[in-house]
């Protein structure tokens, strides 16, 4: 069985060595706790961050559902315009995996901080770019190469900045509320969909239909180089953070008084080949668990778009509103969320929003098939309630998996590697699926099969929210040392039985 609270690192202070199990911080984490008003401040950075690239990355998915269909594919069959501007939108996830491999790798070398950095002027560049691309009618078929060039960028970039953004909050709170603070860079996401939606829908509300399609849809692209300004100005602010640091002094005595331990010298040089050797199933674990909550979250704020003008015949002003206002609840519940898994635990609140947008994904479709817009917004936001019970405690659930050294390799990796096959496709899948059966039944299947790979990637993981992050996958203070020959960073619950206690490869 994996213990709560994971081993502990053996470090050269006696400290480290003696400190207890138990969900109570280690002598070494308590001494560098941030302050209240110093993790304030990086609850903002990452808030703001993640907002940005957010932005950046939802206000592309609406672009490709009401604009870019018809900019860069005219001539087609709507629906089949509308399949092929989402294929440059999942082409930016499938470029996300890579972000998180190489963000990763170096995020758990050199810092979170300094590749957070990096991931936010790459977003922020890149759809900066996209405002200024010259469409079909001008370059021909080099606009949607452009395009899906640019995209590959911005997929890049987010795939790298969710694991530092989420870590470094994870890594400067305590254990008790880590749930609660490590939320918070989640609501990055309803942020930049309310902010990227509310542009959108002011521009569309403002512009006649043949303004907004002439030049409106650029302006918002435009305004993330602005966007980008303040968010840099606030995370170059922020400090390291301290659990990292004891992890690489920890690292660099081990070298220092063990050079001859090549195994571990070349862990910390290679954080992703560690990840998945002694990290393999709690990597599988995130996988799963992001299933249905990327799914269901795409299914609901970029296919309504699709569903509502195409099936529905409603206008674009109603779904965006509709996901305005619904947006601006998922904001405020996910930290509620997030809170209630301190409490309760992170799989309990999980498996309550899996199963739940697998039970409520039916009633949603017969909602929108009314056409009352009353009904469009309960639907959306039930929806975006119960997709926050996943997401805000995925933050703290991911991080509290794997080790320090390892953590934004394994949390990113987890978390990025799932979008391929869950958020990249749902999207051209639901739209696809609407072209061939002309019902909503086949998509509700296939949120509800989903939920269920969730529900059964939670069955296979141990509660984690009591866990030490400074502990975790590291050497167990009560155990004999073991040879060098042996030693290695397993994970909290992928490794053997007694590798769950002391580091055994």
């Amino acid at each position: 069985m994996t213990p709560e609270n994971p081993a502990a690192d053996k470090g050269p202070e006696p400290a480290s060595a003696s400190a207890p199990h138990g969900p109570s911080a280690p002598p070494s984490s308590s001494s560098s706790a941030s302050s209240s008003s110093s993790l304030r401040r990086i609850v903002a950075a990452s808030l703001v961050g993640t907002t940005i690239e957010w932005y950046d990355f939802f206000l592309y998915g609406s672009a490709a559902a009401l604009v870019f269909n018809k900019l860069f594919f005219p001539g087609s069959d709507p629906l089949v315009g509308t399949l092929l501007s989402f294929l440059t939108y999942a082409v930016g996830f499938a470029a996300r995996p890579i972000g998180a491999l190489v963000f990763g790798h170096y995020g758990d070398r050199i810092g979170r901080k300094k590749l957070l950095v990096l991931s936010l002027l790459l977003m922020g560049g890149a759809t900066f770019g996209i405002g200024l691309l010259p469409t079909h009618a001008t370059v021909g078929t080099l606009a949607p190469v452009l395009l899906t060039t640019l995209r590959l960028v911005q997929g890049f970039a987010l795939g790298g900045e969710w694991g530092g953004a989420v870590l470094l909050v994870s890594e400067h709170g305590d254990a008790k509320r880590r749930g609660f603070w490590a939320s918070w860079p989640q609501t990055g996401a309803p942020a930049g969909q309310l902010l990227a939606t509310a542009v959108l829908a002011v521009l569309t509300a403002l512009l006649s239909d043949a303004a907004f399609m002439s030049w409106g849809w650029r302006v918002p692209f435009l305004l993330s180089g602005v966007l980008v300004g303040l968010g840099l100005w606030i995370r170059l602010a922020v400090d390291e953070s301290p659990v990292f640091k004891q992890a690489r002094e920890r690292a660099e005595a081990r070298k220092a008084q063990a050079a001859k331990l090549s195994g571990e010298e070349q862990v910390e040089r290679m954080p992703l080949v560690a990840v998945l050797r002694f990290h393999w199933k709690d990597v599988l674990i995130a996988m799963g668990a992001r299933m249905a909550e990327n799914i269901t979250f795409y299914v609901i704020t970029a296919f309504i778009l699709v569903y509502a003008t195409s099936e529905l015949g409603l206008s674009q002003q109603t779904a965006l509103n509709a996901v305005l206002i619904s947006s601006a609840v998922h904001f405020a519940v996910i930290p509620v969320w997030g809170s209630l898994s301190d409490r309760f635990g992170r799989r309990p609140i999980y498996l309550l929003g899996a199963i739940g947008t697998g039970l409520w994904v039916f009633p949603f479709f017969q909602l929108l098939d009314t056409k009352d817009f009353g009904a469009i917004v309960l639907a959306v936001m039930v929806g975006l309630i119960l997709h926050g019970a996943m997401y805000a405690p995925q933050a703290a659930f991911f991080s509290e998996l794997f080790a320090t050294r390892l953590r934004y390799s394994g949390a990113s990796i987890g978390a990025q590697f799932s979008s391929v096959a869950a958020g990249a496709p749902a999207p051209m899948i639901a739209t696809a699926l609407l072209a061939e059966y002309g019902s909503s039944t086949p998509i509700a299947l296939y949120v509800i099969a989903a939920a269920l790979i969730t529900v059964v990637a939670l069955a296979c993981a141990k509660e984690t929210s009591k866990r030490d992050l400074t502990r975790i996958g590291e050497d167990d203070a009560t155990d004999p040392a073991p040879a060098p020959s042996d030693s290695g960073p397993a994970g909290g619950s992928s490794a053997s039985d007694r590798s769950r206690e002391a580091v055994q490869p």
